[in-house]
Parts: structure tokens; C-alpha cells; sequence
């Protein structure tokens, strides 16, 4: 594996380390292509931004931090600097106007919520049995994926959908079929591998493998071990022979004004 392009920032508040070290890392370790993505800055229409995202005030620093060491170790590796961002129907065109004007060269999409996060509105990962919930997940994945502004689809299976799974596989193929259709990956994530967490999920990538849909991998770096994470790698290398996945490697960045 020569790339990643999901690693995060201290700003985020959720993540350690500074950047030279996931870059040292990251070289060390083979890796080419490299990418932070760190969550896009959102103000909601109340007026409140969310925890877990870099603070609108320390975008310019994080710009700044990764252009120069990018020309530093340039040399040694390629690095974009992106953002992973939501897809919020009723706000994606000023989010995506926003994503530009601070400078992102490509998003990835992490379906954290579905609406804007004010208050009572649950993160996708709420355990929920609803089928409206699910079905809107996917709607909002499906919707992301024909704008043709995001490279791939971030912990695809982040969704928790503890209902019945007939209905959760017909909506998870609904998923597949757009992603073949809008070429737009489907990303095993490691974070969910190295924390044990509700995914990867078995039957999801059980349909994945059905469907065909393309698949590529993403270290979803927190720390700066994560900026190169072996041990995910080979437990992702067995999902794509267990299931038979169509993966195929570094995806292509769509780049945002191109």
C-alpha cells in the first residue's frame, strides 16, 4: 500500500500528534500519496460549530502548516490536503462553495450525520432500527456520489442499522449500484478495524462483493502511528479475498475546480 488519503489533524480535537510526524511516518512506511482530510468547518444555522471538526479560525493554520511541509518533503512524497465533508442536501452548495474557497484540492465523504447537527439530530452511528433513517443515509450517500465532488465514500457501513437485513441489504445495493455508476469507491475504513468498532460490517461488504462496486482502503488516521497502520492492512487484505471485493487500489482524487 503506497497511499492514504484520510488522516486527520490535532484540530479536530479528536486527534494527537502534529503533521511532521504522520508525514515521517507515512514516508517510513512506503507510502507515496498521501492525503489530510481533516472534518470540514460547519457553522450550523444556529450559530454553534461542531466539536469535532477543525474550528473555522484554524483553517488558514491548516492550510498553511500543510503547504509548507508538503514543499519541504516533497521529495519524498505526494500530499494533497482535502477535507472528509458530509453531504447536507439543504447546505451542500455553500458547503462545497466554502470547501473551495479555503483551498481543499479534494473531499472524501463521511456520512457523520445526514442533516445539519443541532441539537437532538442523532450521528448516523446511533444504533436505530428505523428504515426511514437507513434509506436516507443512502439517499444522502447516492445524492453525494452524482455530484461528482467527492473521491470516495468514507466508512461506507458507518450506518447502524440493527433492523432487519433483507431491508438493509436491498439499501446497501442500492449504494453499490451507484457507486459503480458514478465510479466513486467504497472505502474499508481501519479506524473501524484497529477500534473494533460496529463496522466494517460482514454483510455489507458480503453485498459490496456481490455487487462489484469499487473498493479502496483508508487508514482514517487519528495518531501518528495510524499514518501508517499494518496490522489494519492485513485484516483489510483478507475482506477483499473473503469477499471477493472489486478493489482497486489508490483511487482517483477528483480534483475540486477541475
Amino acid at each position: 500500500m503506497i497511499y492514504n488519503y484520510h488522516t486527520h489533524t490535532f484540530r479536530c480535537s479528536h486527534a494527537s500528534g502534529t503533521e511532521v510526524e504522520y508525514i515521517k511516518r507515512a514516508i517510513e512506511n512506503g507510502i507515496k500519496y498521501m492525503g489530510f482530510s481533516d472534518h470540514f468547518p460547519f457553522i450550523c444555522s444556529d450559530g454553534h460549530e461542531s466539536s469535532f471538526r477543525v474550528p473555522v479560525c484554524q483553517v488558514e493554520d491548516y492550510f498553511d502548516t500543510i503547504r509548507a511541509l508538503r514543499e519541504k518533503y516533497k521529495a519524498e512524497i505526494d500530499i494533497k490536503i482535502g477535507f472528509e465533508m458530509e453531504y447536507y442536501p439543504e447546505n451542500f452548495e455553500e458547503m462545497l462553495e466554502n470547501a473551495k474557497k479555503y483551498g481543499a484540492e479534494y473531499l472524501i465523504m463521511g456520512e457523520h450525520f445526514t442533516e445539519e447537527e443541532l441539537e437532538g439530530v442523532r450521528p448516523s452511528s446511533a444504533p436505530s432500527d428505523s428504515t426511514d433513517k437507513l434509506k436516507n443515509y443512502v439517499d444522502c450517500i447516492c445524492e453525494g456520489m452524482s455530484t461528482g465532488a467527492f473521491t470516495y465514500i468514507a466508512h461506507p457501513d458507518l450506518i447502524n442499522f440493527t433492523g432487519d437485513d433483507a431491508v438493509y441489504t436491498q439499501e446497501i445495493r442500492r449504494m453499490c449500484r451507484a457507486s459503480r455508476e458514478y465510479d466513486v469507491p467504497l472505502e474499508i475504513n481501519f479506524l473501524g478495524i484497529r477500534e473494533g468498532r460496529a463496522y466494517p460490517r460482514d454483510l455489507f461488504w458480503e453485498t459490496v462483493g456481490e455487487e462489484k462496486a469499487p473498493v479502496t482502503f483508508g487508514f482514517d488516521a487519528h495518531s501518528v502511528r495510524a499514518a501508517f497502520d499494518g496490522d489494519s492492512l492485513v485484516k483489510a487484505k483478507e475482506m477483499v479475498k473473503k469477499y471477493n471485493l472489486n478493489y482497486i487500489g489508490m483511487p482517483k482524487l477528483k480534483l475540486l475546480g477541475e
